[in-house]
């Protein structure tokens, strides 16, 4: 660990600190595995021929489709993910 003359140092001091990256700066690959893990779209669909709602992993992978948008949204939670409504 270098630490300048005002006492800062070139390493990160906490964990969340050592997290931060520059969106910017992404691949596509590593911009598609974003959130992959945390996140899940709710898109409104038309399933055989009846309203329905599509689950997407953060990536676009099609997971399961629900009847209404809370049903959606209780199902990701239920996973430990986080919905999101895409219009």
């Amino acid at each position: 660990m270098n630490i300048d003359g005002l006492g800062a140092t070139d390493q990160p001091e906490t964990a969340a600190e050592a997290m931060v990256v520059d969106i910017r700066r992404l691949s596509p690959v590593q911009f598609a595995q974003l959130g992959l893990s945390e996140l899940a779209y709710v898109k409104p669909v038309i399933a055989n021929g009846t309203p329905a709602f599509a689950i997407h992993a953060a990536d676009g992978k099609p997971m399961a489709i629900a009847p209404d948008v809370e049903l959606a949204a209780a199902a990701i939670r239920q996973h430990e993910m986080i919905p999101v409504l895409v219009h």
